[in-house]
């Protein structure tokens, strides 16, 4: 009996801001390698994450919710999804339990009409809806003539994660293993070092503050004589009030932000962490072409 060939290919992940494309991307892996927050617009980056068994790698990508921009920054986040469409072999659309079909829906949908690659829709949230609900969804769904399949799960609770996962394989070509077995993320370590600190300020702070953050990693490296990384990063805000807002009273917040933040990177790195935190204004830096080379969003 000959032995099954090893299929591998790249799935692409869309959808609106806040449906849980992160959480889904982390629970398909296995790790953490996409930051989560219930903020919408948290990824800003296309990230990729490595899913490997005995038969296939998948390789995923979580790309930025797909909104109407405001600002060069959005236009960025929404080109980078949308160019996903043609270079993989599968698409992902994933919208959430609402019962109607809204316009941000709509206009991705529309968005796919024209385009040949494979479309998979997965309707998250399914713990929150009844069978029924989920069957007048797969019909309205259905109807448009778009998908290849309808999968319904739950990324939060892990609910279908192994239908969805032996569908995805199923459009899968025989290929090479791109990844070692080993490897969940192509990110580097700065990357998701910077993930972090902006996933705490995400969490820990409200209103338009946090879509105005980035963060950038001045130096990163490990002493010689001893099992400690010295981090020492920078948090770019656009207003002194702003800033203000991060440092906090008594720079409560941004100590917070620093205590929650190490944690993290030391179980990430695998070695305790000197983690040195900085605020600058940099005004309205997410219309600034400079700016946002430099902060990584090419």
């Amino acid at each position: 009996m000959a032995a099954t060939k090893f299929k591998s290919g790249f799935v692409t992940i869309i959808g609106r801001p806040n449906v849980g494309k992160s959480t889904l991307v982390n629970a398909l892996v296995g790790e953490k390698v996409a930051i989560i927050s219930n903020k919408p617009q948290t990824t800003r980056n296309r990230i990729s994450a490595v899913y490997t068994d005995k038969e296939k790698q998948i390789v995923f990508i979580d790309t930025p919710g797909i909104h109407k921009p405001k600002n060069k920054l959005g236009e960025f986040m929404v080109r980078s999804a949308k160019t996903t469409y043609n270079e993989v072999d599968l698409i992902l659309l994933m919208v959430d339990d609402s019962k109607s079909i809204g316009p941000g829906d709509m206009h991705i949908i529309e968005s796919l009409k024209d385009v040949k690659t494979p479309c998979l829709l997965v309707v998250n949230k399914l713990d929150l809806i009844t069978p029924q609900e989920f069957k007048k969804l797969h019909e309205k769904y259905g109807k448009m003539d778009i998908f290849d399949e309808i999968i319904g799960i739950s990324a939060k609770n892990e609910m279908n994660l192994k239908q969805l996962i032996d569908s995805i394989g199923s459009y899968m070509m025989e290929g090479p293993k791109y990844f070692p077995e080993d490897m969940v993320t192509d990110q580097p370590e700065r990357f998701l070092v910077s993930e972090i600190i902006r996933e705490k300020l995400l969490n820990i702070l409200y209103d338009e503050v946090p879509h105005g953050i980035a963060v950038g990693i001045e130096k990163m490296e490990k002493r010689k004589d001893a099992e400690i990384t010295d981090v020492y990063a920078t948090i770019y805000c656009e207003k002194k009030s702003h800033k203000g807002i991060i440092i906090g009273k008594n720079g409560k917040v941004l100590k917070r932000v620093g205590i929650e933040a190490r944690k993290e990177i030391e179980n990430l790195l695998g070695n305790k962490v000197f983690l040195e935190i900085w605020v600058k204004i940099k005004e309205e830096w997410r219309d600034r072409d400079s700016l946002l080379n430099q902060f990584g969003y090419r």
